[in-house]
């Protein structure tokens, strides 16, 4: 039986998770908007989450929108103790499924309680200032203003902790100027490692960094020497994506998401996997492929 212990703990601000956890975006319809095409089995998968052991579930409201945190509160609610539920401001959707820039003071107060109304809520355990000034990836921009707003929230008591998500360096810096941050969640995998001194740094201040995307934006040649890699070790493509990111560093926390059961016993699954020496080097390699 999986054991996600296996995977490991690490400290999220006041927080302990395990290191494996769980993204609900994949809870909502097509798009990440609208509802999902089969609400009873995105309950069903979020209980089976906790009752597996995952402690730390990544969320926003701009998922649906509302959607999924309306599932969440709907197949969880009242929480488990332990339960780290983070969540993600700073964007909006427009009525054609669009991602639109949501950062005045305005509309993260307004977003903020739209998270605690929506999960159930009365301070939210952390919530990341998505940076929206590329939708596609980080762009240099002061976010001093949007961050202090969030901070303002902190110190009223709606927000337990701070973190950042498609952000620079110099980003983070800024940041730390302003307030705590807990957590960084950028993209990052096998074959996109832009960030890897930055995970290194970020491990040295511990400071939790959460990737998306494990098997984004592969190429062809990337992916063949993924699944060549899997077949070797018995196991899936994207177990094997996983196994890296836990070898990595120690302050990797993970969040795959899905919207069926076998899916997410697969993603668990990942935690009983060791990656031989041999094998890391090989994938390593995918990263300079190509």
């Amino acid at each position: 039986m999986t054991d996600i212990r296996n995977a490991g703990t690490f400290q999220f601000g006041s927080f302990t998770v395990k290191r494996l956890g769980y993204g609900a975006m994949q809870l909502a319809g097509k798009g990440v908007f609208g509802p999902p095409r089969d609400r009873t089995e995105a309950i069903a998968v979020l209980r089976e989450a906790v009752e597996s052991g995952v402690d730390h579930i990544d969320t926003s409201d701009f998922y649906g929108p509302h959607v999924t945190n309306q599932i969440i509160r709907e197949a969880l609610y009242p929480y488990p103790d332990h339960l780290v539920i983070v969540t993600k401001v700073g964007a909006v959707r427009g009525t054609d499924a669009s991602w639109k820039p949501a950062f005045s003071k305005d509309d993260l107060t307004k977003a903020v309680h739209e998270n605690l109304e929506n999960l159930g809520l009365e301070t939210l355990p952390v919530v990341n200032l998505r940076a929206m000034f590329d939708v596609h990836g980080p762009a240099e921009a002061s976010i001093e203003a949007p961050l202090t707003a969030l901070a303002e929230l902190q110190a009223k008591g709606l927000i337990r902790h701070i973190g950042l998500s498609n952000v620079t360096p110099t980003q983070i810096a800024q940041g730390r100027g302003i307030t705590e941050i807990v957590c960084v969640q950028n993209q990052y995998n096998l074959a996109h490692r832009s960030d890897d001194a930055l995970i290194d740094e970020l491990a040295g201040a511990g400071t939790a960094y959460v990737p998306f995307f494990p098997l984004g934006g592969f190429s062809p040649l990337q992916s063949a020497a993924l699944t060549t890699a899997a077949a070797d070790l018995g196991a899936t493509p994207l177990q094997v994506a996983l196994a890296w990111l836990l070898a990595r560093s120690p302050n990797i926390l993970l969040i795959p998401g899905t919207s069926s059961r076998p899916h997410l016993r697969e993603n668990l699954a990942a935690s009983d996997l060791k990656l031989p020496a041999d094998v890391l080097a090989r994938l390593d390699a995918i990263g300079r492929a190509g």
